[in-house]
Parts: C-alpha cells; sequence; structure tokens
C-alpha cells in the first residue's frame, strides 16, 4: 500500500507580537507567572482584518514553493482548524482554495482542535494510499486570540496565532509515514470548550455581554488528560510502527505546556536534543503548533533523510493522534 511523505513545508505568522510584559500592563499577571507556568514568552496576534484564511494561505505560499509544486498541481486541501472565518460555510479550505488559485483542488476543513492537524495529515495519507490523489496540502490554522476572553488570565495567556503546511505526496518504499494513532474520549469535551454560539446555545445579546462564547478549560482536568495520553500515544504509534523510543530521531509535540513536555520527555527517557519546543515564541496556536514547528525544525537543519520523526497531538474533544514518519 502506498503511503505519504512531506515534500515542503511552510508558515504563516501574524505581524503583530504580544510579549507577557505586554499583556501584564492590561492584565493582573507578569512574566515569570506566565512563564513558569507554561513556558510561554510571547505570542503572535492576529490583528483586526486578519483571519484564519489569511494565515493559511501564507503557509500554503510557502509550503508549495518549498515542495516547487504550484497551485495547480493540488488535487486535495485540508484545513484543520477550530477558528474557521465563517461558522457554517464556506470553509476555510475552500477559502484558502480559492485565494491561492488551486482550481484543480477539492477542499475542506478538519476539526479536532489541538490535534487537527494530525488528524488531517492522518486523512490525507488515505488518499495518498487509496491512490485517489497524488498532491495534497495539509494546513494547520488557528486564531483562537479571537475566542477568548482576555479578562481571564488563565486562558487568555495561553493562546497565539499562526497557521503550518505541508504538502504531502506519495513516498518511496521505507519512507513517509509509517504509522497514525487517532483517538478521542467525547466524556471529557467539557474540560475545553466553547459553549456559546453553536446549534447547543446560540448567541444572544446578554451572553454576548457576559463573554459566554469564549474558551472555558478546567485546567486541572485537561493537563491530567494531557500527561497520561502524550506518553500513551507515542508509545502506540511507535509500537504500530516497530519501532523503540530509541529510534526517535527528533519529537516534535503539540506546544501546549512545557510542563506536559517535559513530564513526557522523562518518561519515555528522551534527550533534549531530540525534543523540539518553541512554545515560548509562539504559545499555543492549536492546530498550528506541530506544523509550524515542523517547518522551524527542517529550515533549522534539525531533520534529516533517514531520521524518524514522531508528531503528537492532544486537545479538546477530547482528543489525541500521533505519526511516526520516516523523512
Amino acid at each position: 500500500m502506498l503511503t505519504g511523505k512531506i515534500t515542503g513545508t511552510g508558515l504563516g505568522l501574524p505581524k503583530k507580537q504580544l510579549t507577557n510584559d505586554d499583556i501584564a500592563k492590561f492584565l493582573d499577571t507578569s512574566d515569570e507567572w506566565i512563564s513558569s507556568r507554561t513556558g510561554i514568552k510571547a505570542r503572535y496576534i492576529a490583528e483586526e482584518g486578519v483571519s484564519t484564511s489569511d494565515l493559511a494561505v501564507e503557509a500554503a505560499i510557502n509550503a508549495l514553493a518549498s515542495a516547487k509544486l504550484s497551485p495547480e498541481d493540488l488535487d486535495l486541501i485540508i484545513v484543520a482548524t477550530s477558528s474557521p472565518d465563517y461558522i457554517n460555510f464556506p470553509s476555510t479550505a475552500c477559502i484558502v482554495q480559492d485565494k491561492i488559485k488551486a482550481v484543480n483542488a477539492a477542499a475542506f476543513d478538519l476539526s479536532a482542535a489541538c490535534t487537527g492537524f494530525v488528524y488531517a495529515l492522518t486523512t490525507a495519507n488515505q488518499f495518498i494510499a487509496t491512490g485517489m490523489y497524488k498532491n495534497i496540502l495539509v494546513i494547520g490554522a488557528d486564531t483562537l486570540s479571537k475566542n477568548v476572553n482576555w479578562s481571564d488570565r488563565g486562558i487568555c495567556v495561553l493562546f497565539g496565532d499562526g497557521a503550518g503546511a505541508v504538502v504531502l505526496q506519495p513516498a518511496e518504499k521505507g519512507e513517509g509515514i509509517l504509522s497514525s494513532y487517532l483517538a478521542a474520549d467525547g466524556s471529557g469535551g467539557k474540560h475545553l470548550i466553547n459553549l456559546v454560539g453553536g446549534s447547543r446555545e446560540s448567541l444572544t445579546e446578554e451572553k454576548l455581554k457576559l463573554k459566554q462564547n469564549t474558551i472555558t478549560m478546567d485546567g486541572k482536568a485537561v493537563f491530567k488528560f494531557s500527561t497520561k495520553v502524550i506518553v500513551e500515544g507515542i508509545l502506540k504509534v511507535l509500537d504500530q510502527a516497530g519501532l523503540k523510543t530509541s529510534d526517535i530521531s527528533l519529537l516534535i509535540p503539540h506546544q501546549a505546556n512545557t510542563r506536559i513536555i517535559d513530564h513526557a520527555v522523562e518518561k519515555l527517557g528522551l534527550s533534549a536534543d531530540k525534543v523540539y519546543v518553541n512554545i515560548q515564541r509562539y504559545g499555543n496556536t492549536s492546530a498550528a503548533t506541530i506544523p509550524i514547528a515542523l517547518c522551524e525544525a527542517v529550515r533549522d537543519g534539525k531533520v534529516k533523510k533517514g531520521d524518524v520523526i514522531v508528531m503528537m497531538g492532544f486537545g479538546g474533544g477530547l482528543t489525541w493522534g500521533a505519526n511516526v514518519i520516516r523523512w
């Protein structure tokens, strides 16, 4: 059976950077409080008029250039996002398709919160495996800063905006995506949720005044969930590929909190040089964290041919998943 390999990477970021010190000017917090609890020092925030699709388009153009493909070569575009341009339709993927003029590509969005990119990459790989498509653009993009209560210091300091994209094409035998693992536990959906604005609870003027349309989170429950599944997920996907933790060349985890990443590193017995961490610069960009980190790692020469790359995501839903790739 065919499998896909990543042949191009790209990222897209807003122009505005917001540091912890900037936040401390309007909120009762400090750089020490935020960084000691999360590892975050700064994040990029989409300005008024900048949408998720704008960042996704930038990432897409860069990924296509990296893969030496034109937009017309694309068969499919998948955008993983929890903050689409519009609530119902058109999909952000369709907006991207139009903006980059990928006239031959089908397009759809996928929603799996911070695990979205792993879900989307795994989905794209099935189209490669069946032989249906050969050139697929997979994008993780979010602007969750638009969905947070900026007076809630437990939430607003966590999130940043950004997009990362990859081009997936058929691989030669022995390379590309070796295994994928997806999982969900809907019973924990209440721990990380946007309560108001969907069909369950429509948005009213009163609810808007109370900011009930913003993200709410049970931090303790999410932290407990994350530290459990990040280790289990990595071991599961490695086992499916017939590999061990000692085979990992580089682990790229979802950038939610350095304490979660440090926990996984300790449990798995990995050295620091085998784990890519950039949360200090970007915060939690949700579905974009993994492809942004991958793009940086490739750009900085931390990934070379034959390396075993493990990407692990976890987030709202609750969802989690992982991919093993031989570069």
